[in-house]
Parts: structure tokens; sequence; C-alpha cells
């Protein structure tokens, strides 16, 4: 029996009546969706499309995080760099004292008191020798000015004996009583009067945080190596305690040096200021000697500038014979002098000396030169303990000298290489039956 249509057709719609899904039946898909799933595809190399990896995002926030962390860390650090310059003079300032401290501790006398007898007698000298200087100056200046109208005088004198002038003092003083540039210069003064008081206030506020520093590092001092030492093992513990007195052992012999280069500054400009009759002369010599030793880079200007001042006081020509005395006296130390003391002292090469304040001024300004010669002593000191060394052969070129015999046989013996190269045929290989 022959089947009927109705029996044969299938019909292929669902039996819900739900509409068909597009992954179910393509016809319901839109052509626009279609045509982008192609292209997507096709880009891909017929693989599905690249999803942003997990890692990245986080990736992405731990940058940011280093970067914010790192520009914090730079702000800071603008802001505490001055703190931690008086921070690192107050260490080097507890090294020097170290062996003052050291000594009368080991006698039976408890740090903290030996600290504080050497900083007050540090301290008690200071004062003295400024009110010495201030009430020197004050007296030379008050006499300046009082015999201000005398030297007015005789170089209005000069000037109208040697230009054939008729000048006169009280045309002089009433032309530069009404000058603008005066007015101006009293009003600046005035202005300035605060930026000076705040100067000075910070000046006195940094050189507290200093002595407070200094004395909590020296009266602290086996406290604070015991602390340092706790968080290393102990071969590392020797390598810091080593470096420790090597470090007291520098700055007390750069202090040594500087000592001795104000003692002879001292003397020999007090020979010229008592060979000059200049009145304080003493006083000046110590004030020279002090001064330009232990203030670096202005140090030398200010040590010179008041013995000329007071020089002046008594003759004017004498005041040029001081800066002239002065300006050699400081190339003579500064080239002859200072190298060899240090490197006696200090124990380091005068060049290396030389450039370590060079390097230390260009660094960290007149701290940097101040702290530069014993840092690089210490840091030479401590790191020549790993550095192996062998015994040299005696050879007279090592001592500069040329073996003068052996170099004129080897100029002799190139040249007769050089002549037998240059004869025709030398060197070439005999002919058969020659």
């Amino acid at each position: 029996m022959a089947p009927t249509d109705e029996t044969e057709t299938t019909t292929t719609e669902p039996v819900t009546g739900e509409p068909a899904s597009p992954a179910t039946n393509p016809a319901a898909v839109p052509p626009s969706r279609t045509a982008a799933a192609t292209a997507t595809t096709s880009a891909g190399g017929g693989h599905p499309a690249a999803r942003m990896p997990r890692w990245l995002p986080k990736a992405m926030v731990l940058a940011l995080a280093l970067y914010a962390c790192f520009q914090l860390g730079s702000w800071a650090f603008h802001q505490l760099i001055g703190l931690l310059l008086n921070i690192l003079i107050a260490f080097f300032l507890a090294l020097a004292i170290e062996p003052a401290v050291g000594r009368m501790a080991a006698r039976g006398m408890r740090r903290g008191l030996a600290t504080f007898l050497v900083f007050f007698a540090v301290l008690a000298v200071g004062v003295g020798f400024v009110v010495l200087l201030g009430s020197m100056l004050a007296g030379q200046i008050i006499e300046m000015v009082e015999d201000f109208p005398r030297y007015l005088d005789s170089l209005i004198n000069w000037i109208n004996h040697t230009f054939h002038t008729e000048l006169s003092r009280v045309e002089v003083q009433d032309s530069l009583l009404r000058s603008d540039w005066l007015r101006k210069y009293v009003q600046n003064s005035a202005s300035g009067v605060l930026d000076v008081s705040a100067t000075v206030l910070g000046g006195l506020f940094k050189l507290l945080t200093i002595f407070l520093f200094s004395f909590y590092f020296a009266a602290d001092g086996p406290r604070l190596r015991r602390a340092l030492c706790s968080v290393l093992p102990p071969a590392k513990q020797a390598e810091v305690l080593r470096a420790w007195e090597i470090a007291v052992d520098k700055t007390g012999g750069y202090l040594y040096s500087r000592g001795l280069m104000a003692l002879i500054s001292g003397v020999a400009h007090y020979v010229l200021l008592e060979f000059l009759a200049v009145p304080y002369a003493p006083a000046l010599a110590v004030w020279v000697g002090l001064v330009s030793q232990f203030l670096p880079t202005i140090g030398t200007y200010l040590a010179g500038a008041l013995p000329m001042l007071i020089a002046f006081t008594e003759n004017p020509w004498y005041a040029l014979w001081v800066l002239a005395f002065v300006v050699v006296y400081q190339q003579f130390e500064n080239y002859v002098l200072q190298p060899k003391l240090t490197a006696k002292t200090v124990d380091i090469h005068p060049a290396v000396a030389f450039g370590s304040v060079v390097a230390g001024t260009a660094l960290l300004g007149a701290v940097g030169a101040l702290i530069a010669i014993p840092a690089v002593a210490t840091l030479q000191a401590f790191l020549g303990a790993y550095v192996k060394r062998y015994d040299v052969t005696e050879d007279p070129r090592m001592h500069g000298h040329r073996r003068h015999g052996e170099a004129v046989l080897a100029r002799v013996q190139r040249a007769l290489g050089a002549k037998k190269e240059q004869e025709p045929g030398a060197g070439a290989p005999p002919r058969d039956g020659a």
C-alpha cells in the first residue's frame, strides 16, 4: 500500500510554539549580527576575539601605586633634606668628640655627663671668643665712624690736588645725603630687617638641632651601636664596629689637621698684623685661624675681611697689604700646606683630598666641603681591607728610571732588521743549480 503525502511529510516547527533560537535556527539571526560575527572571526584567523588578560588591571593599579609612592617619597626627601644634612653634621660632630668622651667614660664618669662637659667647654670657648671679637669690632666701628670726616677730608684734598678740582666736604655730604640710591638703600634695609631676623632665628634653630642630635649620638653611642648590630649577623657586626672605629680615627685626624693649620695660619697673620702695628693683633690672628679653617667656602673671605677693616682704620694702605697677604697665603695653604698635612693625618693622597673637597662642595655645598675628607678617608680605609695587594718587583722603571742600555740595544736591533728587509733579494730562497 503506497504511503500518502500526509504520512511522508514531517513538520520542523516546535511543538511548544516558542520562537526558534539563533543557535538552532540560523535564519532567525539578523543579517547585521551575522556579518559582524563573520568579520570578527575572519580577522582573528578563524579564532574567537581575544579578551583582556585578568592580570593586566592589577598590574596597572600596581604600577600607578608604585609611581605614587615614588612621587611621595621624592617630595618627602626634598622636604626633609635640611634635617638630613643637620643629622649628618651631628653624626660627624659626635664622632669628633667620641675620643674625649670615651676617655672620660673609661675613668668612671657617665657618658651623658662626659658629653655634657665636652659640649659645655666647646660652647664656653665659642661664646667667649664671639663676645671678645664682638666688643672689639664694635669699638673699631665706633672709632671708624668718628674718624670718617677726617678720612673724607684727606680723600677730598687728594682729589683736589691731583685733579685740580674744588670739592668740599659739605657739598659731598649734602649730595650724598640727598642721593636717590641712599634713600633706596635705606628703604631696602628697613624692609630686609625681618628677613635678616628670620635668617638668624633659622640659623640658631639649626645649631640647636645639630647640638641635640650630636649629644644623643655621643651620649648613647654604645646603645646605638648595640641596636645597629642586633639586626646583623656576627660577621657583619664585626665589620660595622670596624667601620665605626675607622670613622672615629679619621674624623679625629681631620680635626687635628684643621687645628694645626689654624695654628699656622694664626701665627702667620699675627706676624703680619704685628709688623703693621694693627691693634688687637692676637685676637685677629685667632679669628683668621679658626674661621678660615672651620668655616668652609666663605670662611676665608670672612676671616680676611675683619683684619682688613681694622687695618683700614689705621692706614688704608695697610688694608691692601693685608688683602695681598691673605690671598697669597690662601694659595700656599690650598696647594702646599693642606694636601701634605691632610695626607699625613688622614692618610689619603693630596690629590684625593683636593678632589673630595671639590666633589663634596658640588654635592652638598659647605657641608660637603666640611665632611668630604673624613668621609673619603673612612671609605678608603674600610675598603682597603678587601683589596688584595701583592709585592712589587724591584724594577728601575717602577721608580721612573728607564734602562737606557737595553733601550739603545733594542733600537739598534730594530734598525738592522729594517735594513735587511730593504736589501734586494734579502730572504729570497736560492735557485736550483746556482
